[in-house]
């Protein structure tokens, strides 16, 4: 089997946070069916409340597993005061819970980005990697990720997206829970974030969804994370950035374009990235992902790949996220196909 690379990054959590309250409880949301409810494994957390069963994968229809955060100001205010401009800055890659290498790379101080690598006939709407600077919508609904797993400080990028309660963000599963393991502490999200700036403020998480065979397998086709914010600054996210459109069941193949904050050399993490082209079915057969040439890097998981981009305005369609690269093909990233499991764990987090 060909061993992939998620694109999360990581820092070491500083000694003095290391007894930083863990707080909140995990849901496995089910749809009811006409074999009614059973008892499912609750993922336990110091507040353990319970496992509500409305749907499973017996029955064939999507499930949705949901942590709650501790929704206190005081805890909110915790979360935000952990991350400082110092500590967001010292975030180091890491090859996607270190699941290849074991080991941290050091970030490149001197990366800047690298240029677009176009196709061998020099179409512009192809590029490998390149640094978005056109502004638009997509510059204020892309954002940084912020999170601690497990002792470790993590970067990720994600995207506001439209949603009935304004307060939605989307990313890859593993910027929020660590497949079968923990969910994620401290967990923040920086719309527009530019060199440390953060113009939009910061939204700490409420509420996070992942698609149930990502939280009981750690499976790759459903690297899918949704997160319900709080407002910042008497704010919704919607509100204050926009969000974008999200489409599911998309026909295969069409072209896309990515976008994150990529942080392993030869990029820094400090500015918005873009990749674009047509997209493919995984070659090796080990997952339902699209696959889309892109020189991103490491922070940049979870960042949205967009279908129907408009430059001119940065608007588009969410229809997947970035996910994984596998290690024998370095340039060509993966992000899970936007189906029914992606469609229920939308609808659920939409309304929360």
């Amino acid at each position: 089997m060909t061993s992939s690379l998620p694109l999360l990054a990581a820092a070491p959590l500083v000694a003095g946070l290391l007894s930083a309250p863990t707080t909140g409880a995990t849901t496995t949301w089910q749809t009811a069916t006409a074999f009614g409810q059973r008892a499912v494994k609750t993922l336990v957390t110091p507040f353990v409340q319970r496992t509500v069963q409305r749907a499973g994968s017996a029955s064939g229809v999507p499930d949705v597993v949901e942590h709650a955060t501790a929704p206190t100001a005081s805890e909110r205010e915790r979360v935000l005061g952990y991350w400082t401009p110092r500590r967001m800055a010292s975030a180091l890659p890491v090859d996607r819970l270190a699941k290849v290498t074991g080991m941290l790379r050091r970030l490149s101080a001197a990366g800047q980005g690298v240029a677009p690598r176009r196709s061998p006939h020099g179409a512009a709407s192809r590029t490998a990697g390149a640094r978005w600077t056109s502004g638009g919508a997509v510059g204020r609904t892309t954002g940084r990720v912020f999170l601690t797993i497990k002792g470790s400080d993590f970067v990720c990028s994600a995207s506001s997206v439209r949603s009935a309660n304004k307060d939605l963000v989307v990313t890859a599963g593993h910027c929020v829970k660590d497949g079968t393991g923990a969910w994620a502490d401290n967990w923040t999200f920086v719309p527009g974030y530019t060199q440390g700036r953060r113009p939009y403020g910061q939204y700490t998480a409420r509420r996070m969804f992942v698609a149930g065979p990502w939280a009981r397998e750690g499976d790759d086709s459903h690297d899918i994370g949704m997160v319900a914010v709080d407002t910042s600054g008497g704010r919704h996210l919607g509100d204050a950035v926009g969000g974008q459109d999200i489409a599911f069941d998309a026909p295969r193949g069409r072209l896309a374009s990515g976008f994150g904050f990529p942080a392993d050399s030869p990029y820094d993490g400090e500015h918005l990235v873009y990749c674009a082209g047509p997209l493919r079915d995984d070659p090796n057969g080990q997952t339902g992902d699209q696959g889309m040439r892109c020189d991103m890097t490491a922070g940049s998981s979870g960042g949205p790949w967009l279908s129907g981009f408009d430059p001119s305005t940065g608007r588009g369609t969410i229809v997947s996220v970035s996910s994984f690269k596998y290690s024998d093909d370095r340039h060509t990233m993966y992000g899970p196909y936007f189906g029914a499991s992606a469609k229920t764990l939308y609808t659920t987090a939409s309304t929360s």
